[in-house]
């Protein structure tokens, strides 16, 4: 299994919708995941494995981000050639939906808005979901950007990238 961000060279992301798989593509072993059902942030869905299958496909890329199932797919023209769960922007932080281009990609990506706030004398994190525009370290403290590995900016300061998976939507947009 490869990293699917390093094989994406350009993707478009398209709002949420339950999309039949199987029966526009063919890809029969994408049969039996779950339904578009929602699921809070009390209900982790359990993790199910991506793939990659489109290394020999020469058509434009193209990523469908579905909120409901917190999932991403990823096409080479119409063909669904992988797929990977995903965290999704919480309610207070809502993914958008839309379509947009990438416009961006950075392998070593650290946030300049999200991180945690370090004590320097203890090494011991005194904010660990700290927002530039909200906190400020204080004296002995600093502020330490939350790493964002192969990150792919679609849509102004909203981008994907490799992250820890908690089930449902968790992440800043």
């Amino acid at each position: 299994m490869k990293a699917l961000f390093l094989l994406i060279p350009i993707g478009i992301v398209t709002q949420s919708c339950v999309l039949p798989v199987s029966e526009t593509t063919g890809a029969g072993y994408l049969n039996g995941f779950r339904s578009a059902t929602p699921t809070s942030e009390l209900e982790p869905m359990a993790h199910e494995r991506g793939y990659w299958d489109g290394d020999a496909v020469e058509d434009p890329p193209l990523i469908r981000i579905n909120r409901n199932e917190q999932k991403a797919y990823f096409y080479k023209g119409s063909q669904v050639v992988g797929m990977s769960p995903i965290s999704t922007g919480t309610s207070k932080r809502a993914t958008s939906a839309g379509t947009f281009k990438v416009t961006e990609k950075d392998i070593d990506h650290e946030s300049s808005l999200y991180g945690v706030i370090r004590d320097l004398a203890t090494g011991e994190i005194v904010n660990d979901d700290a927002d530039t525009r909200k906190h400020r370290p204080g004296p002995g403290q600093v502020f330490e950007p939350a790493p964002m590995p192969y990150f792919m900016r679609f849509n102004g300061g909203v981008g994907m990238h490799v992250g820890h998976l908690p089930g449902y939507a968790a992440s800043h947009g």
